[in-house]
């Protein structure tokens, strides 16, 4: 099977992060296709920044169509336009923050998301609530600026492990979640350092989607993610109208 993941910012080192993190978990038969939003933010920190990246990541999963793949993955833990992509696709698409809290939800009773910075914590906050985790899981920022991820001299990971030694000593979590993208290579050092399951979403979302694919399982067209309507779009947007299918 191929599984195409989509980075929605336009940093292409966390795409090959994301990537090699799901080659490493991936099935012998699946193949990975990388991609990197070509337009919108280089970090994704926020409402603001999340809405623009949208379009970017819908005009990958549309020009990839033509390649081929069985699923897809959205490489951000804010689930960014996660919605609006399982409406525009008829294969399955996973979230890193909707795959990651499940998968904590099967290995421990209570658990902490360590992500970035406090605006990402109330969105990932309303995200697992949403989720139907909000009892089991609390979410924690650990003041860390997505980039500084992509830089070993930035202090970034001494900053993260802080913030998972308060989790497990205050929250009493018996798992931690890595919330964020950028984190992903991270995930197996920190598991063998604290004795807890160390949940990455990337891999997460991985092993899920090869999960949904081989039951013949993908989204339903019905209700919400129906197929969107055929109608004009204008402006700079006119390039996303979408068509009638055929068949």
């Amino acid at each position: 099977m191929r599984i195409l993941i989509v980075n929605p910012n336009t940093t292409a080192s966390m795409t090959e992060k994301a990537a090699t993190a799901a080659r490493a978990v991936a099935a012998s038969g699946t193949e990975i296709i990388a991609a990197t939003s070509r337009m919108g933010p280089v970090s994704i920190e926020g409402h603001y920044d999340g809405a623009l990246a949208i379009p970017g990541l819908l005009a990958e999963l549309k020009e990839r169509q033509g390649v081929g793949y069985d699923a897809a993955i959205i490489a951000c833990f804010d689930d960014t336009g996660l919605e609006a992509a399982r409406t525009f696709a008829d294969v399955p698409i996973l979230g890193l923050c909707e795959s990651a809290v499940v998968t904590a939800g099967f290995l421990a009773q209570r658990f902490t998301v360590v992500t970035t910075l406090e605006r990402s914590r109330v969105l990932i906050d309303n995200l697992v609530r949403r989720y139907g985790m909000g009892d089991r899981a609390k979410v924690r920022a650990s003041d860390i600026p997505v980039l500084e991820l992509e830089d070993a001299a930035s202090g970034a990971t001494g900053k993260l492990r802080a913030e998972i030694e308060r989790a497990l000593l205050e929250d009493g979590a018996e798992a931690i979640v890595l919330g964020c993208a950028g984190m992903t290579d991270l995930a197996r050092e920190l598991q063998e350092i604290y004795g807890v399951p160390v949940v990455d979403g990337v891999a997460a979302a991985v092993k899920q989607a090869e999960a949904l694919v081989s039951l013949g399982l993908s989204t339903s067209k019905r209700g919400s993610y129906a197929s969107p309507l055929p109608k004009p779009f204008t402006g700079a947007m006119s390039g996303f109208s979408p068509v009638l299918k055929v068949g």
